[in-house]
């Protein structure tokens, strides 16, 4: 159920299945023209075969498709089912890595009708988080070790009416971030070391993510966990069972022919 705040006096229950639509709170918001700020989830399941399971939401990330046919792979990633399209933004300088910017986010926006999920692992990303939100992301996520000051950063995100995220390295323990939780959208546990793709998911990190789901519950928020890097159908489960809410793959997403496959096979 998707209850409102004291601003809203409607309430809306929807039932989510395993397929392509809008299955997340922003993307109903914008439907029904209801600002997602007014908005709180009490929960937020889908019934498949009369059991009622948590709903976790799959975001392939870009930076895996076939750059010489992103049109076509953006819309075979949103037929098979994918809710968040994975947006890693890289400097050269936060992370030893370069990847895209605005023009390409913004020709993307055009072609699909998906949450688009902006995480910069860039130097000072307060500079560049509104141009972000203009080129086409709804939810814009820095990495608290890169931020002078993650609260302000998140205010800013929100008053351009985006989701505001903060993430993390492996090496910061999850407890940086239980200040902040009031203030985000979305937290990201990184389960590598960012900057690469095709690393092997890091054990220790599962930990985190629990940590993080328990304090944000401790806490009654209405927070999504998202977890990214070296899952696959084989870790997949693992990051589920430890509290994850939304996983990022790349090639486990964008890899054969059959997406629909692959992501079904995330979801577990």
């Amino acid at each position: 159920m998707i209850c409102p705040t004291e601003t809203n006096h409607t309430s809306f229950v929807f039932n989510v299945g395993r397929r392509a639509g809008n299955t997340d709170l922003f993307s109903v918001c914008r439907e029904i023209s209801v600002p997602w700020q007014n908005m709180h989830i009490v929960s937020a399941k889908f019934f498949a075969d009369g059991k009622v399971e948590t709903m976790v939401k799959i975001a392939p990330s870009l930076l895996s498709c076939d750059f010489l046919r992103m049109g076509e792979e953006i819309d075979e990633i949103e037929r098979a089912g994918a809710e968040y399209l994975h947006l890693d933004v890289m400097d050269g300088v936060f992370v030893p890595n370069f990847s895209f910017g605005f023009p390409i986010i913004s020709a993307a926006k055009k072609r699909s009708k998906m949450v688009f999920d902006a995480h910069l692992m860039i130097a000072r990303p307060e500079l560049y988080a509104e141009r972000m939100i203009d080129a086409g992301a709804d939810i814009v996520c820095a990495h608290l070790e890169a931020l002078k000051d993650p609260v302000a950063f998140c205010k800013l995100v929100r008053a351009k009416g985006a989701r505001a995220g903060l993430g993390l390295r492996p090496r910061t323990p999850a407890s940086a971030l239980f200040p902040f939780l009031p203030y985000v959208d979305l937290v990201l546990e990184m389960t590598v070391e960012p900057g690469f793709g095709g690393q092997k998911l890091i054990p220790e990190t599962l930990g985190k993510i629990t940590e993080l789901r328990r304090e944000i519950d401790r806490q009654g928020l209405a927070v999504e966990v998202e977890a990214d890097g070296g899952i696959n159908a084989e870790t997949a489960a693992a990051v589920r069972d430890a509290g994850a809410d939304i996983l990022v793959a790349g090639s486990a997403v964008f890899k054969g022919t059959d997406k629909a496959a692959n992501i079904r096979a995330l979801r577990g």
